[in-house]
């Protein structure tokens, strides 16, 4: 992992005369996740982040979904960088995907550095990529670009926001951040150098938008630690199983201290947790003596009185933890009237259901379950409206994008900016790919670049989000029916056809069904062979579609039909 601490910096080259910087997102606006930010100005581009985003329902059997890097890929000799603002999924998640297509360096703090080579060990264990580790207040020089990276605080160690020096002026990018007064690591967020770029003129601010429906300031970590311990203090006889995000070190360090005060052994549940507190306490961002941990498959065995639990599961993810757990599933854990549970999240949007069945299987085992907001147990690593509000009149900035959120957010956010005085003119609400250009006096949005998703299915990268979930969709909600014949080169029926489906049709229940199919698939078969030019895509086409007509005479949809026609070779 190479080391690109430097202090100094190169004088800003002045624009040339038709010159412009453009800026534009594959991902990271109107959603939450798979932010990827790009600036461009002449030859040189920069990469901010490279994300993934969690599948929503509606995508089946899809686990994650990230940007389209078309445009990337096409340009990949301009790449000066790929600066990384901390070590969040939606933020790192996509570079096993897309670092070998673009084989640039790549810039973050230590931590961040960390967990992207184990990713990248695990998912690409042959892969040599370039690994440049920075610190905040660093700055380094890529291409026309100088960047500063500025001490953030946020729910994960080693944040950073990014003040990037361009030909046209400074470009203020805040990561995902808040202004937390008492952090756990004592690593504040660097007001200073937000209020010096202010004064010195600031071109373009993108913002974190994730919290701007939320009034006030976000409750500082330090509040949950308070809530752990009176936890801790009331339930003295219970087994303690905390559910949390496996990247908030800061809360993983809270829940070991606290388990510690307590005289409790710790036990660490699901392969992301494992990884992460190890990773961190390698690299010192928690501590915790070796003794305090508690192998797993002694937990059942210990009493519950000197047991806490650190797992994963707090979204209901299928295969985590807590839902095992909750399951009764687990290998090494039984829950029962014996436990307390607390999950220490709230549900990311669209991961409602899948918590709160989670809960309600704990409820079923006897556990008693915390989870309400009002007691305290989670707080957010995102910035509320105020901190929003101060962080504008500190940066000062020409323009503004809202970033980092989904539409409504951004809208309101673009709103806020325009209440703190940036004109309304010079505020844009952007979609992925639209391209913002700034010239020396004036910024407009004018045309794109290819964006779009990218479905990952397993380790197999998948089509864009269109013909593929749509052939789920289908398969998932009318059922699939299979046709299958011989024919000879002259399309004469030799066998068949047979009919099998599944999802659709009881064939046991549906003899008139059945034999109105047959008739169809020989219909279209001697329609196919009356024709001088023929082909197997001719039988196929008209199997299809008069099945599906025979189909809706029964049901008001048809299934996905399937024909499978052998040529015979005399």
């Amino acid at each position: 992992m190479g080391n690109a601490r430097t202090r100094r910096r190169r004088p800003r080259r002045k624009s040339a005369a038709g010159e412009e910087l453009r800026y534009f997102a594959l991902g990271g606006l109107g959603e939450i996740g798979k932010n990827m930010h790009v600036l461009e100005y002449g030859e040189d581009l920069l990469v901010i982040d490279a994300g993934l985003k969690f599948p929503d329902e509606e995508m089946l059997g899809i686990d994650f979904v990230i940007p389209d890097i078309t445009y990337l890929e096409n340009n990949k000799h301009r790449i000066r960088g790929l600066i990384l603002t901390h070590g969040h999924e939606d933020h790192i998640g996509a570079l096993p995907f897309v670092l070998p297509k673009l084989g640039c360096p790549v810039y973050g703090t230590k931590l961040t550095l960390g967990m992207v080579e184990h990713k990248l060990e695990e998912a690409l264990p042959a892969f040599d990529a370039d690994l440049r580790e920075v610190r905040a207040e660093d700055e380094l020089s890529l291409g026309c670009f100088t960047v500063r990276f500025i001490s953030v605080c946020h729910s994960i160690p080693d944040g950073v926001g990014l003040a990037v020096e361009t030909p046209l002026g400074t470009v203020v990018h805040t990561g995902d951040f808040k202004l937390d007064p008492t952090p756990i690591d004592g690593r504040l967020t660097d007001y200073n150098a937000f209020t010096e770029l202010g004064k010195k003129g600031v071109l373009l601010l993108l913002s974190d938008s994730t919290n701007v429906e939320r009034a006030g300031f976000t409750p500082s970590e330090r509040v949950v630690g308070k809530t752990l311990d009176n936890i801790f203090r009331l339930h003295k006889t219970r087994r303690i199983i905390m559910a949390s995000f496996a990247s908030n070190l800061h809360r993983v360090q809270q829940s070991i201290d606290t388990a510690i005060r307590f005289n409790r052994r710790i036990a660490l549940l699901g392969r992301s947790m494992i990884n992460n507190v190890e990773l961190a306490r390698k690299l010192g961002y928690i501590t915790a003596p070796d003794e305090v941990f508690l192998p797993l498959q002694e937990v059942d065995s210990h009493p519950a009185n000197r047991v806490a639990v650190l797992t994963t599961g707090s979204q209901g993810e299928p295969f985590s933890g807590l839902v095992l757990m909750s399951k009764g599933e687990h290998r090494f854990l039984n829950l029962g009237a014996k436990d307390l549970v607390v999950v220490n999240a709230t549900p990311i949007p669209g991961n409602e259901k899948l918590v709160s069945s989670t809960i309600n299987r704990l409820f079923a085992c006897g556990c008693e379950v915390i989870y309400e907001q009002d007691k305290e147990v989670h707080v957010s690593g995102h910035a509320a409206r105020e901190e929003l509000k101060l962080v504008l009149s500190m940066v000062r900035p020409k323009y503004f994008v809202p970033v980092h959120g989904e539409f409504r957010h951004q809208v309101r956010h673009a709103q806020l900016a325009e209440e703190m005085g940036v004109l309304g003119k010079n505020v844009f609400v952007l979609h992925v790919g639209d391209v913002l250009r700034i010239a020396p006096d004036k910024a407009q949005v004018r045309d794109s670049v290819p964006s779009g998703s990218i479905l990952v299915d397993g380790i197999a990268l998948g089509e864009m989000e269109g013909s593929l979930l749509k052939e789920r969709r289908e398969l998932a909600e009318e059922g699939v029916l299979a046709v299958s014949l011989v024919v000879d080169r002259a399309f004469r029926v030799k066998a068949g056809p047979t009919v099998e489906s599944q999802g659709c049709v009881h064939f046991r229940d549906a003899r008139e069904l059945y034999r109105q199919i047959e008739g169809a698939v020989l219909a279209a078969t001697e329609a196919a062979a009356k024709k001088k030019e023929r082909s197997l895509e001719d039988v196929a086409q008209g199997i299809r579609s008069r099945v599906r007509g025979v189909m809706k005479g029964y049901a008001r949809s048809a299934p996905v039909v399937v024909p499978l026609v052998t040529v015979l070779e005399e």
